[in-house]
């Protein structure tokens, strides 16, 4: 008798990933599970290839019901071989005989010529299609919200900073066109991976698998010089094609570019998110203002402070970001440490960094989908902030249209208004730069109408429009031009 563990996980101290679907899809529930659906698919592929006794695969689906077992019982028994299907297979074992009434000898389909780590990278690849379907689904909600903000607000002007200061006139539908283009992207590496099947036996030989398919009958008796009826490489592609993972040239016990792969595609998107978080976090600032967060009962309160109204999903984002870097760093680390044909200590190093790195990007995902969709954008704020410089801020534009008409020195005679426009106080420099500037270029060189047009901030935005066009017409894939619901701008 085992002794009972604590209560599971709930993500109490992970909040980001504290979802029901995020368990739903990662947690040990569904880790048994998808060990159960490899073992159980396996004797179904044995048994189509008469290399086990008929109506066998039955007997081992109907037992492989997640429900018939101690999760915190295997979890404590795993521990005396390392890896959680060994006891899981004991008890499997034991649960097919029970329900073999027929006496069709099914035990005989459970996990013949397969080793652990089969079962596990397979069942953890399986694990992962499932999670990563429905985080791109929920990414392509961010994406489609992102495109819809960049198409609005093609025109709306802000200023763009540079090391933290303003830098130059802006268009807030080119960042969140940005925006986009990173997740966009991220998600484009999601797509592109594979989940490959596990079938190599006990040091990746295939060794047991060629001597069950060359057996003559589910019996086990000895085999002919005849060709085997199916090869072991045949059973291992009709496992893939049961589960839905992609079939594979060889086994790949100690090359764990799947899994480093998986990982890296996972970061990339929580990274994505972390630059979108990071940027609303600063711009939902009171002082600064161009952005909030959607509001709604219960979301964003403080314990101390009644007034705050805390952006949390951005922060929420932003833990996620911070935490998965390290995480798919240690699958690097354990790839790199693959030693001999299976691995002592790194094989499992990789399995709570994997998920984790699930449950983490799976989190954010959820939370992006919510922000991206309620974001509100302030123009009015943005405005105000452009204008804390006021035409300082063209002083770049004004060098390359006013310098050629000034003559030799015309580069000189505008910095010396720059700096001298420096020296005022804060409040009056867009005042003082303007009349100095006035001063120093001649009506007839410049007109009061042209000088005007120079120092509009809206005719300085270079190719922001074609930027924009050019970024979303390049991932049409993501651009889901459905209305999104609760979108709201001043």
């Amino acid at each position: 008798m085992t002794a009972a563990l604590p209560d599971g996980d709930f993500g109490l101290l992970s909040p980001v990933s504290a979802a029901p679907r995020v368990t739903a899809l990662t947690g040990d529930r569904a880790v048994l599970a998808a060990i159960l659906r490899v073992e159980a698919a396996w004797a179904g592929v044995l048994e189509e290839a008469s290399l086990a006794p008929a109506g066998s695969a039955a007997v081992v689906a109907a037992a492989a019901d997640v429900d018939r077992y101690d999760l915190a019982g295997i979890a404590v028994r795993a521990q005396g071989g390392a890896n959680p299907v060994i006891p899981l297979l004991a008890d499997l074992r034991a649960q097919v005989k029970n329900l073999d009434t027929e006496g069709l000898g099914a035990s005989a389909a459970v996990h013949a010529s397969l080793t652990s780590q089969d079962v596990l990278d397979s069942a953890l690849m399986l694990l992962a299609s499932d999670a990563v379907a429905e985080l791109l689904a929920e990414v392509r909600e961010s994406t489609a919200a992102l495109a819809g903000l960049a198409e609005r607000h093609r025109d709306t002007v802000c200023v763009g900073r540079s090391l933290t200061q303003h830098s130059l006139p802006y268009s807030f539908g080119l960042r969140a066109a940005q925006w986009f283009a990173g997740l966009a992207d991220a998600a484009s590496r999601l797509e592109a991976l594979t989940f490959p099947v596990q079938t190599g036996g006990a040091a990746g030989t295939l060794a047991a698998g060629t001597a069950l398919a060359g057996s003559a009958d589910a019996s086990g008796s000895a085999g002919t010089d005849a060709a085997p009826a199916v090869t072991p490489f045949e059973l291992s592609d009709r496992l893939a094609a049961s589960l839905g993972l992609a079939p594979v040239a060889a086994p790949w016990h100690t090359n764990r570019l799947a899994v480093t792969a998986l990982g890296d595609a996972l970061t990339a998107v929580t990274d994505a998110a972390g630059k979108i978080a990071g940027d609303v976090l600063f711009l939902s600032r009171p002082e600064v203002a161009e952005l909030s967060e959607p509001v709604a009962p219960g979301r964003g309160g403080s314990s101390a402070m009644p007034h705050k109204q805390n952006p949390v999903f951005s922060v929420l984002v932003r833990s996620a970001a911070l935490q998965a870097p390290a995480l798919a760093a240690q699958l690097h680390l354990a790839a790199a440490s693959f030693n001999d044909e299976r691995a002592d200590g790194a094989w499992h190093a990789e399995w709570p960094a994997l998920r984790s790195l699930l449950r983490l990007a799976l989190g954010a995902a959820g939370q992006l989908r919510e922000l991206t969709a309620g974001l509100q954008a302030h123009p009015d704020a943005m405005r105000r902030n452009l204008d804390l410089f006021g035409p300082l801020l063209l002083s770049e534009a004004v060098g390359a249209a006013v310098a050629p008409l000034l003559g030799d020195g015309g580069r000189a005679r505008l910095q010396e208004v720059v700096d001298r426009t420096l020296e005022a106080p804060a409040a009056e420099r867009g005042a003082t730069y303007r009349s100095l500037l006035r001063e120093a270029v001649p009506a007839d060189a410049l007109t009061d109408e042209r000088f005007a047009e120079v120092l509009d901030p809206a005719n300085y935005l270079g190719q922001s429009g074609e930027i924009i066009r050019r970024l979303l017409d390049a991932r049409p894939g993501f651009t889901d031009p459905a209305p999104q619901k609760g979108v709201s701008d001043d």
